[in-house]
């Protein structure tokens, strides 16, 4: 984050963008009566917002949701340039301005009737615990490595491996952290379409594209999406466009993210080698699942409860354990229920021989929240307390104990 050294001590520079809002005539007072904070510009527009934004000196925006042009590049572009926007609504209860929050991927946001604390939440969004670094004209993009990942496998048949992949990862954000979500399946990623976003371009491929060339490293950031607390790189628009992810970019993607933070991948089904990929000259399909499971700091793997997915969950851990060595394993049973007639013990029972478990953790079948989650494009957490969010928080403590406690930092819409 931007701040600003005169004589020994910092300050915030911020940028105002109301576009002839009323509450402009009290924020200004506010933020220029607190010590530390300075009102660079009053930009006029979007445009004139991103061109103050370039000159690296702002640390903040404050911003208005009804002007022209503000969207999910622009809020992008100030990130890219150590900007942290605050949005001021006029009613932070209206479901329809916390949705466009909720898209343009902002954190902080504070209501119009309380300007008088709108220099406490500057100071917060220039304090955050930014995990990204932003590209500057001294060095890479991203800094010194220091999160963990944790990828999500799981045999065929839709166990859930999205939905849970991004249940991990929207309670680790709603924990304080800002996690990147890889979407690597070769088979048909569907990260953008539970989060509700346009993939008019893949986040995967333009980081293979960038990777070819040598630039990722340098453009990383500015290729990921922000939704809802969560940084993320969108998979394959179409599942036969495997072919353009070459060997080595997931890896280079994984190794880039821990840089960052917290890294949530987002996995295929099939383990199987492809026997003619060396003679054809190009990556198996399965190379991209290979390299995250390669890299898993904590591997997940979800199966479903009832016979078929115990079934296939259990061969899978066989076959997993042909390509790990055996190393342990936090296996998640979804959409457990009593109407399937057996015990959580029966199931941890029969598991057991088949591979080293790390953790063993059951779902419940909770229908109606999945169901809410995917139809409005948000992450469980976002929908509130449910018996499927608690079992998710527990999952998340079993993977990453003592992270319990929100970050008093991050103010949340």
């Amino acid at each position: 984050m931007s701040t600003a050294t005169d004589g020994g001590s910092s300050r915030t520079c911020v940028l105002v963008l109301a576009a002839g809002a009323p509450w402009e005539s009290a924020a200004l007072p506010a933020l220029s009566s607190r010590p530390g904070i300075v009102v660079l510009k009053r930009c006029v527009d979007v445009t004139d917002l991103m061109a103050a934004a370039t000159t690296g000196e702002a640390g903040v925006a404050v911003l208005s949701l009804d002007v022209p042009g503000l969207d999910t590049a622009a809020v992008d572009h100030l990130r890219r340039h150590g900007i942290e926007p605050v949005a001021v609504l006029a009613d932070p209860g209206r479901e329809d301005l916390r949705d466009r929050l909720h898209r343009l991927g902002m954190t902080f946001a504070i209501g119009t009737s309380q300007m008088a604390h709108l220099p406490d939440a500057v100071l917060a969004a220039a304090s955050a615990d930014r995990q990204e670094s932003v590209p500057t004209r001294a060095g890479p993009a991203v800094g010194p490595g220091r999160g963990r990942t944790v990828v999500v496998w799981g045999p065929t048949g839709a166990p859930g491996r999205t939905t849970i992949a991004l249940a991990v990862a929207g309670e680790m954000a709603r924990r304080g952290a800002a996690p990147l979500v890889l979407d690597v399946d070769p088979w048909g990623g569907s990260v953008g379409q539970h989060l509700g976003m346009l993939e008019e371009v893949s986040g995967l491929l333009a980081c293979a594209r960038m990777s070819t060339s040598g630039d990722l490293p340098g453009a990383y950031v500015g290729l990921q999406r922000r939704v809802a607390g969560l940084r993320v790189v969108t998979g394959l628009p179409r599942a036969d466009r495997w072919v353009e992810v070459r060997t080595g970019v997931v890896e280079q993607l994984i190794d880039l993210g821990r840089r960052q933070g917290e890294v949530v991948v987002d996995t295929g089904f099939a383990l199987e080698e492809d026997i003619n990929a060396e003679l054809a000259g190009r990556p198996g399909r399965n190379t991209m699942t290979h390299e995250a499971i390669g890299l898993a700091d904590d591997l997940v793997v979800v199966g479903s409860a009832d016979p078929v997915g115990l079934s296939r969950l259990a061969r899978g851990l066989v076959e997993l354990r042909e390509v790990t060595g055996g190393r342990p394993v936090h296996v998640v049973v979804n959409r457990m229920r009593s109407s399937l007639g057996w015990s959580e013990a029966d199931v941890a029972g029969m598991l057991g021989g088949f591979a080293e478990l790390a953790g063993l953790h059951f779902l419940p079948d909770d229908r109606a929240t999945t169901d809410r989650a995917l139809l409005a494009g948000r992450t469980l957490g976002e929908l509130g307390e449910s018996t499927l969010s608690r079992a998710v928080s527990g999952l998340v403590d079993g993977l990453r104990p003592g992270t319990g406690r929100v970050s008093k930092r991050r103010l949340r819409s």
